[in-house]
């Protein structure tokens, strides 16, 4: 079953700004340019710090290498150089050395001398007394027995042990002291040897390799305490003697646990901030090499760094901004501006609303002269007509009376289509097979066509409609009658049905499921002014022929109260499209043919058998058992033209010309079979009050009720009356009076 979409556009409306929502996204826009340069900013801060931590320890970590082999080297030559002496001393003792002093004082001295970084060498006996030296002869009287650097020495032998002695009369230069235990061949302690080892030595190489970078050091360390040995620090500005590692407890714990190597990021003991550590153990020896740098310093380098980021981002941001809040400015001066446009538009729609009112106006009195018109042509048959009938007496009056029939007849469509563009009418929704019901309707179309026009009728598996099928025959003729006049030399008339469906935002009907009904002729077309004005009341191209300019209004107005619409397309010289949306019946698929309000149609429908039964009942029984009958009427005309016709069916009328006379009638104890009473009427009570009296004092009354509009049958519905419609079928009258109530069917029974 194929389904299309609306293809025509609907009427243009104004536009609508919301300004609102504009100054949201702006703020959002606001708001993210302050919150993902921050977030940005905060990620290449984090980044960079650790980028800067990385390239810190890796530089540490090549100093403390480098460090290492040159303290390796130092240490391993002053072993060597130990070794050496312990050599060509051999088992001596105490007093074999002090016999000897004058030679191993030289050659003592000459091995200093060979050796750039050595500032002496001594040997102490076994007591801790000096035997001998290499910086002066004969040894002036010492003795370190109290001293841990000999305690040591014998303890450890034979391992070297490093101290740093305070400066003596031996030797004043500021030094490292290697002491390493002499033993004899049973093991025996015989006294130790001690080589002083310049630190400016140490200085000098560890300088070369801190040169100018502010913020390192580099130092020799024992590994039982951590204390410093020597140490050089280019600490610039920020100098710090708490800055050396030894003062950190972590450090001294990883130099004890004999670590080889490692890294720390430890605040040291008072130190205002951490320092990066790195330290590596000289060979096997009890000492260690270790690098440090202030993480004060990383870190206001890094945050100098920053600030350039930060000055750099910010002046795109600050762009950003200014964008921002000139859009936000530029976004109020528009908003005064709308505002302004929109109170210049209203008073512009205002004028034209006034001045289609004064058109409006122009064409009712255009239709009124029309309809005015059009009923004293009616009123002239039939006043024509009766004086011939009165002139013959009333006799052979046959073809009067047809006249004058026709004549009510075309009265009564001309104000059915009054009613109809009003909205007035009585609907009679029923479901349709669009099919089948254009199949029988085919005769009536032709006609309106004329001979000199074709009819195409294609169907595509359509949905089934609800509407009231007397109306939407008047729609498709207006429009088969306009086709013809379009195609005064011939031409083709196309009926197509199909199922579509309307989006959301299609005023004024709903989104949903429609068929559409397609009204294409090929004749001359309309112009575009004459194409936005067809649906307009009264408005019409007929000029010097009769027309009242309401067959496209009808469509439209069919249409609408279907909950459906009508939209035209129009080209000249290529024809005119007009199109049907009608609301798809979603159901049961064989439903009631009425909408539940039964009015006029349902009468006859139900209750043609009742009215023939009655009638012959009438016939045989006579008046003796005719209905009384209570008509209330105020119109004296219409009341007299109702109660010939219930007479002329045999019955006894009663007539109140409104409610409050009727009920006092019947408050007085008159009863009547039937009551038909009009719905307005003159008084205090109308024909709704005199139905719920009738229906609560005396319910074995039959009731009815008669008028011309249909929101008066909503009414009645509401209180469950049958309502006849004006003007209505005579059949349909009989039928009531005389049928049973419970075999009509009427509304709310």
């Amino acid at each position: 079953m194929p389904i299309d979409a609306l293809s025509e556009s609907s009427e243009p409306a104004i536009p609508s700004r919301n300004f609102a929502a504009t100054r949201r996204i702006l703020a959002t826009v606001l708001v993210a340019s302050v919150v993902l340069p921050l977030v940005c900013f905060a990620g290449y801060a984090y980044f960079d710090y650790q980028h800067r931590m990385a390239v810190a320890n890796d530089d540490l970590a090549r100093l403390a290498l480098v460090g290492q082999e040159h303290s390796l080297k130092v240490l391993d030559l002053n072993t060597a150089i130990a070794a050496r002496v312990t050599d060509w001393l051999g088992g001596s003792n105490d007093d074999d050395i002090a016999r000897q002093e004058k030679q191993i004082h030289t050659r003592l001295s000459d091995m200093s001398d060979d050796y750039p970084q050595v500032a002496s060498m001594s040997l102490y006996g076994r007591s801790g007394k000096l035997l001998a030296s290499s910086a002066v002869s004969p040894p002036p009287v010492e003795s370190i027995a109290d001293r841990d650097d000999f305690a040591a020495a014998r303890t450890m032998r034979p391992h070297p042990y490093f101290s740093l002695p305070p400066p003596g009369r031996v030797n004043r230069e500021s030094v490292v002291t290697t002491t390493i235990g002499r033993s004899d061949a049973n093991g025996a302690f015989l006294g130790e040897i001690a080589i002083a080892v310049r630190r400016q030595y140490f200085i000098d190489f560890y300088q070369q390799l801190v040169g100018n970078d502010v913020g390192f050091s580099i130092g020799l360390y024992r590994r039982d305490d951590g204390a410093s040995l020597v140490r050089v620090a280019n600490d610039g500005l920020t100098a710090s003697p708490s800055a050396s590692p030894s003062a950190s407890a972590a450090f001294v714990e990883a130099l004890h646990e004999n670590v080889l190597f490692g890294s720390l990021n430890t605040r040291t003991a008072g130190g205002a901030s951490g320092v990066l550590v790195n330290f590596r153990r000289v060979g096997d020896y009890p000492v260690y090499v270790a690098t440090t740098f202030d993480n004060a310093l990383l870190m206001r380098e890094w945050l100098i760094h920053l600030l350039g980021v930060a000055a750099v981002m910010a002046l795109p941001c600050a762009a950003v901004w200014a964008l921002v809040l000139f859009s936000f400015l530029q976004l109020r001066t528009e908003e005064l501006a709308w505002k302004r446009w929109q109170t210049e538009v209203a008073m512009r729609v205002s004028a034209e609303s006034a001045n289609r009112e004064f058109m409006r106006m122009g064409a009712m009195g255009n239709l009124v002269a029309n309809v005015a018109h059009a009923f004293n042509n009616l009123l002239a048959v039939v006043s024509t007509n009766m004086s011939l009938a009165r002139e013959k007496a009333f006799r052979d009056v046959e073809s009067e009376v047809l006249a004058v029939e026709g004549a009510t007849i075309d009265a009564q469509t001309l104000a059915q289509r009054l009613m109809s563009v009003a909205r007035k009418q009585v609907l009679r929704p029923r479901v349709l097979n669009l099919e089948q019901w254009l199949e029988d309707e085919r005769n009536v179309i032709e006609t309106a066509l004329g001979e000199r026009a074709s009819l195409v009728v294609q169907v595509e598996g359509c949905w089934a409609v609800r509407v009231d099928p007397r109306e939407l025959q008047f729609a498709i003729v207006n429009v088969a009658v306009n086709a013809r006049d379009a195609m005064p030399n011939g031409g083709r008339f196309m009926i197509r049905c199909k199922n579509v469906r309307l989006p959301g935002g299609t005023p004024p009907v709903q989104s949903g499921e429609y068929v559409l009904i397609s009204l294409s002729d090929n004749g001359v077309g309309m112009t575009e002014a004459v194409e936005r004005r067809a649906f307009e009341p009264f408005f019409t191209t007929r000029v010097g022929v009769a027309g009242t300019g309401l067959g496209l209004t009808q469509v439209l107005a069919m249409c609408e109260q279907a909950g459906g619409t009508a939209r035209l397309s129009s080209a000249q010289g290529k024809g005119t499209t007009v199109r049907l949306y009608l609301p798809r019946y979603a159901g049961p698929q064989a439903p009631a043919e009425g909408d539940g309000e039964r009015v006029g149609a349902d009468f006859a429908a139900g209750a043609d058998d009742a009215a023939g039964g009655a009638v012959a009942s009438t016939a045989e029984e006579g008046e003796a058992k005719a209905p009384a009958v209570l008509l209330v009427e105020d119109d004296r005309h219409v009341a007299a033209g109702v109660t010939a016709v219930i007479e002329l069916f045999g019955c006894r009328v009663t007539h109140d010309v409104n409610a409050d006379d009727a009920l006092r009638r019947l408050s007085g104890g008159e009863r009547f079979d039937v009551v038909i009473s009009d719905v307005q009427m003159p008084g205090v009570h109308d024909g709704l009050d005199l139905a719920e009296e009738v229906q609560r004092r005396w319910p074995g009354s039959r009731l009815a009720l008669m008028t011309g509009y249909a929101s008066e049958i909503g009414r009645a519905k509401g209180i469950g009356v049958p309502v006849f419609v004006k003007p209505f079928n005579l059949e349909e009258l009989r039928g009531f009076i005389f049928g049973a109530p419970g075999k009509l069917g009427f509304a709310g029974r």
